[in-house]
Order: C-alpha cells, then sequence, then structure tokens
C-alpha cells in the first residue's frame, strides 16, 4: 500500500477543497482504490459540489443540527468546541473512492471536501493511501 500524508491549513475555513491533491495522488497509480483518512476528532471528510452556494449550505445545517450553544457535556477549547467532537460521527473522517487509470471515479461535480469547524487548531494532516487492484 503507498500512502502519503499532506498538512491542510482549514484557516476560517468550514470547507477546504482537496480534489487537486487526491487527482495529483491516484495520477499514474492504475487501477484500485483510494483511502482519504483525516486522523482527527474533530473533522471529517466528504464529496460535495463545491463552489456553488453548497458550502454555505452545509455550514446552515451544521449550525442547525450542531449549534455552538448547545449544551454540551464536552467543554474544553473555544465556545462550541463540543460540537467539534461530535461532528466526525455525521460527515466520516474516512472515505474510499474507486480509480480507474490513475483517476478517481468520481461524478463531474462531486469534489473531495475537509469540513472542519474546529477553530482551535487550523492546520490538519490527511493520509491518502492506494491499494492497487
Amino acid at each position: 500500500m503507498d500512502s502519503v500524508e499532506i498538512t491542510v491549513v482549514s484557516g476560517s475555513s468550514l470547507v477546504t477543497e482537496l480534489a487537486d491533491e487526491l487527482e495529483r495522488f491516484c495520477r499514474g497509480r492504475g487501477d484500485g482504490l483510494v483511502s482519504v483518512f483525516a486522523p482527527h476528532a474533530t473533522a471529517g471528510l466528504a464529496l460535495m459540489e463545491t463552489g456553488s452556494g453548497s458550502e454555505s449550505d452545509l455550514a446552515r445545517l451544521i449550525d442547525e443540527l450542531l449549534p455552538t450553544s448547545g449544551p454540551y457535556r464536552h467543554r474544553h477549547g473555544s465556545v462550541g468546541h463540543g460540537r467539534d467532537h461530535i461532528l466526525p460521527c455525521l460527515i466520516s473522517p474516512s472515505l474510499m473512492i474507486p480509480v480507474q487509470d490513475g483517476k478517481p471515479l468520481l461524478g463531474i461535480w462531486q469534489r473531495l471536501v475537509l469540513v472542519d469547524t474546529n477553530r482551535d487548531n487550523p492546520r490538519r494532516t490527511v493520509r491518502f493511501s492506494f491499494l492497487a487492484g
């Protein structure tokens, strides 16, 4: 299994697109599966359309489902940090994507994104692993 770990700086963005990194990692690898994993307790990975307003729709949905002022028992960190720890239960920290001829087999509008509500830690790690098949 081939693996690489990248650093992602999410800053103040809820959604950070990783489509270019995914394409670059898969290029020249043939057929198989790529596993994408964010080893964090407060971030997840998703496939979504970007640039069409979906990011703000996702932000609104997260705020509705996981309000920052919720009655969380997990209370260290900044306000709303309790919700940050619930996020990966709804937006998984891992994905598997089929690859053919070195290209991820995504739909035309699908983009790989890191979803991160945790403003206390803007530096993230994402691991890409290729399983040849």
